[in-house]
């Protein structure tokens, strides 16, 4: 028994020996990607295909919850508690990503590279990712139906001519209570058709505007460049990415307009949900975003890269040198977002 003791002892004392002299090894870097990532997005289908890009780089599930970007919001909201969802992906313009109800629902984080982009399209409130930039003037048109009317579509090229008679109740448009992009329509009107941005006489061709869409209201952005494509419409009030997928997609019965009187590009932001339960992918998907491999697979959809120095690889795509640019005041129209969308609705129950 002594003996077996003295062996025992000797090998515990080499074991001791070799794990005092063992070097301590640097900890393991944190595995990247795997899992899963929930997102919610208004997004069209084809910045929907860039975030599964996302997926199959990083070897993560990716699981989208499509929906309009009230629906999103309030669905974020609703489970606030016990959050379902990781990441708003889009939806989250300069007046959502201030609005007091919606700041405490998204967690704050300024992802990687963030620095390197263009200072106007920077996180500036802590919380919102800028990934593309969204024409938000395109006028749709049905180039057979509107023709079908008498009028010659190579005239076609304004706001102004939206007022046109022939064209009452034949216009698709969405409501700016309810659908980021038809707010972006709204702001961009009331920026270039007025004596001065935003005043009265912008207000005024505004509901003359609604007089001439006759009731017609869609709560869904989607059904818009769908209807007019299908010819239920002749005239959509849509944004570009949609309309220029359509052209790539080889629709041949529509034309993308852009106002004449001057068309807005506004930032599309993303955010991260407060308490996400993928916290990690989510962090890791903003990131990529905004690297030059996600602006290059933003490149190929039919939105711009918020890097300008990554050109879109769609001919279709209309050169900003060819389309009157104009510049929004996005913190006056995030300011009164409320009142303004107030108003429209009373203009359109009143015109009704």
């Amino acid at each position: 028994m002594k003996k077996l003791f003295k062996v025992l002892l000797v090998a515990l004392m080499v074991l001791c020996l070799v794990a005092c002299g063992k070097k301590e090894e640097p900890a393991a870097e944190p595995t990247v990607g795997g899992g899963d990532l929930v997102i919610y997005s208004p997004n069209s289908d084809k910045l929907i295909e860039a975030a599964e890009k996302f997926g199959e780089q990083y070897n993560v599930n990716v699981m989208v919850v499509g929906a309009g970007t009230g629906e999103c919001l309030e669905r974020i909201s609703a489970e606030k508690d016990n959050p379902q969802g990781d990441v708003m992906y889009g939806g989250m313009n300069y007046a959502n990503s201030y609005n007091p109800d919606y700041v405490p629902l998204f967690e704050p984080y300024v992802a990687k590279g963030d620095e390197n982009l263009p200072e106007a399209y920077r996180n500036f409130n802590g919380i919102t990712t800028h990934y593309c930039l969204d024409g938000s003037a395109a006028l749709l048109v049905n180039v057979e139906e509107y023709e079908k009317l008498g009028l010659k579509i190579e005239d076609f090229d304004s706001y102004a001519d939206l007022l046109q008679p022939e064209l009452k109740g034949k216009i698709a448009m969405g409501d700016p209570a309810n659908s980021s992009s038809a707010w972006a329509e709204l702001t961009n009107m009331l920026r270039v058709m007025g004596d001065e941005p935003y005043d009265e006489k912008a207000w005024e061709w505004v509901g003359e505007f609604i007089k001439n869409l006759d009731g017609i209201q869609l709560s869904s952005s989607s059904a818009i460049y769908k209807g007019v494509v299908a010819g239920e419409y002749v005239v959509g009030v849509s944004y570009e990415d949609p309309c220029v997928s359509l052209l790539v997609d080889g629709a041949t019965n529509v034309k993308l307009v852009y106002p004449s009187e001057g068309a807005v590009w506004l930032p599309a932001g993303t955010a991260i949900i407060k308490n996400a339960p993928n916290m990690d992918n989510a962090k890791l998907f903003l990131d990529w975003l905004i690297s030059d491999e996600g602006q290059k697979e933003i490149a190929k959809t039919t939105a711009r890269p918020v890097n300008p120095a990554i050109p879109n690889t769609a001919k279709e795509m209309t050169p900003f040198s060819e389309i009157n640019v104009v510049y929004e005041d996005m913190e006056l129209c995030g300011k009164n977002k409320g009142d303004w969308q107030k108003r429209w609705t009373e203009m359109f129950t009143a015109a009704q």
